[in-house]
């Protein structure tokens, strides 16, 4: 994938945040960090779930039998996840409103980064030069440089 030069690079799972801007050309990217967000509120999920899924009685079953149904428990990891993106969608909006950058190019996880697709204000969508669904965030700059220049 060429990156233009001057594009902004967001590199984001549910919980990190990494704004880079290309200070090398489209062949030869040099990304440089312009700022860091981390959401340090989001404990593992065992960490937040207090019981075990719950279940009902007298639930209907398809061919109207009653029966016994079970729910599905709650991850409340995603759920903060999910909401991170949603967080970084309108953050992505505001700076795409300001003109801070012309060309964007998102790395995300593919559920982060469906998550993010849902929220895109139209002035990110216009700016938005590529995707790439993969968890970059725990890499070093060269690793996403090169992942880059691997993307089609």
């Amino acid at each position: 994938m060429q990156v233009p030069h001057d594009a902004m690079v967001v590199v984001v799972d549910g919980r990190k945040m990494l704004f880079f801007r290309n200070e090398g050309d489209a062949a030869y990217p040099n990304l440089q960090v312009t700022k860091k967000l981390i959401d340090k509120d989001n404990p593992d999920h065992h960490e937040q779930a207090t019981d075990l899924a719950g279940g009902s009685m007298g639930t209907r079953t398809a061919g109207a039998q009653w029966g016994s149904g079970s729910m599905d428990e709650v991850d409340f990891h995603q759920l903060e996840e999910d909401r991170f993106a949603v967080e970084a969608a309108e953050l992505l909006k505001k700076r795409a409103l300001n003109n801070d950058f012309e060309s964007l190019i998102i790395v995300a996880p593919p559920r982060t980064l469906g998550e993010l697709r849902k929220h895109y204000h139209v002035s990110v969508s216009e700016k938005l030069a590529g995707e790439i669904g993969k968890d970059l965030t725990g890499h070093t700059v060269p690793q996403i440089e090169e992942a880059l220049l691997k993307a089609e």
